[in-house]
C-alpha cells in the first residue's frame, strides 16, 4: 500500500472515530464500532494505531493541525504589526473552534474525564509543540518593532504557551458551570480580562492594548 493509499484509509478511521466522538461520547464508543463502520479486521486498525486513546489521540492532532493551517495567512502577512497578528492568531483559532462547536464539546467532556489523564498530558504537549514555535515568531517580529518588552522570544512563548493551557481549563470550566447555570456572564469575562491584563503584562504592552477574545465570541460560548 502507497503512502497515499495508507493516509486514505487512516483519514478514515479518524473520520469515523471522530463523528462517534460528538455522537456517541468517546468512552461509549469501542473500537469494535469504528471496525464495523469502516468494515476493515481488528489487523487493519491496529497497523495505524495501538490503542482507542491513540485513535482519540490522532484525532485531536489533526483537529489542530487544521486549526495551525487556518491562521497560516496570519503569520505570513508581513504588512501585519505583531500584535495584529496575535489577536488574529486568537481569533482565527477561535473561528475554527466555532465551525467545529459540536466537535470541541464533545472533547472537552473528555478532557474533564479522569480516565483520560495520559491523553490530556500528551496533548498538552502537542500543543507546546505546534504553538510555542509560531508565538516565538511572532514575538520575535514584535521585539524588532520595538512593541513587545521581552529577552528571549522562546522563553516568552513557552511562557505564554503555558498560560493559553491554563485559561483553556478555566474555558472548559467555565463553560460547564455556564452550562449549569452557576455562574453568571459577568465572571466568564472577569476571568478573559485576568488573562489578558496577563498577556500584556508579560509582552510589557500597555493595558487595554491586546483583545484576545472579543465580546461576540464569548457570547457564542457562554452568553
Amino acid at each position: 500500500m502507497n503512502a497515499t493509499l495508507r493516509t486514505v484509509r487512516r483519514d478514515a478511521f479518524l473520520d469515523v472515530a471522530q463523528g462517534f466522538v460528538q455522537t456517541k461520547g468517546f468512552d461509549a464508543m469501542s473500537i469494535q464500532d469504528v471496525l464495523d463502520e469502516v468494515d476493515a479486521s481488528k489487523g487493519a486498525f491496529y497497523h495505524y494505531f495501538d490503542s482507542k486513546q491513540a485513535l482519540l489521540e490522532a484525532v485531536v492532532e489533526r483537529f489542530a493541525d487544521a486549526a495551525l493551517v487556518t491562521i497560516a495567512p496570519v503569520l505570513n502577512d508581513a504588512s501585519l504589526p505583531a500584535i495584529r497578528k496575535l489577536e488574529r492568531i486568537f481569533s482565527g483559532i477561535a473561528s475554527f473552534k466555532a465551525q467545529q462547536r459540536e466537535f470541541v464539546l464533545a472533547i472537552i467532556k473528555v478532557w474533564n474525564s479522569d480516565g483520560n489523564a495520559i491523553v490530556r498530558e500528551k496533548l498538552r504537549r502537542l500543543t507546546v509543540n505546534r504553538l510555542a514555535p509560531l508565538l516565538s515568531v511572532v514575538i520575535e517580529q514584535g521585539i524588532a518593532e520595538s512593541t513587545f518588552a521581552a529577552a528571549s522570544p522562546e522563553e516568552t512563548a513557552m511562557v505564554l504557551t503555558s498560560l493559553m493551557q491554563g485559561f483553556q481549563q478555566q474555558a472548559n470550566d467555565l463553560f460547564i458551570a455556564r452550562e449549569a447555570g452557576t455562574i453568571g456572564f459577568d465572571v466568564v469575562k472577569r476571568s478573559v480580562a485576568a488573562n489578558t491584563e496577563a498577556f500584556e503584562r508579560i509582552l510589557g504592552i500597555p493595558t487595554g492594548s491586546l483583545t484576545l477574545i472579543d465580546e461576540p465570541t464569548l457570547r457564542f460560548w457562554f452568553g
